[in-house]
């Protein structure tokens, strides 16, 4: 019951942050859903925080890998919502668009979670964490 309670918890959070970035960053008409641009780079770059993290720490309790991983950063990462945003712009013919969205999103996404594995790994090495 813990497993579920912590995910539902994370899950909740990471909703509730996704809805928020989307009201802060973009604006109808915008050129870009910065909103779901922020959710998924941040996601990307915690994922490999909590993936250093965890790997480096196993002592930790797993329900903390449910809450963040499963529960937090599932509900905050959006690929349902990019996916659709990348067709809108398709199908109004802004391939270029279309293209450099989807690319910034995948390879930014690949890049941060490098970057948080990277810098957890460091800040665990020097016990900063």
């Amino acid at each position: 019951m813990l497993s579920v309670f912590a995910i539902c918890l994370g899950a909740c959070a990471g909703a509730l942050l996704r809805w928020r970035l989307g009201l802060w960053l973009s604006s109808p008409g915008g050129l870009l859903p910065w909103g779901t641009l922020a959710a998924n780079l941040m996601g990307g770059y915690l994922v490999g925080v909590c993936v250093a993290v965890f790997q480096q720490l196993p002592q930790l309790d797993p329900v903390w890998r449910l809450a963040l991983v499963t529960g937090f950063l599932g509900a905050l990462t959006t690929f349902s919502s990019f996916s659709a945003e990348v067709v809108a712009m398709l199908q109004q013919q802004r391939y270029t668009l279309a293209l450099g969205t989807a690319s910034v999103h995948l390879f930014g996404s690949l890049l941060l979670t490098v970057a948080g594995i990277k810098s957890a790994t460091l800040l665990i090495a020097t016990r900063a964490i």
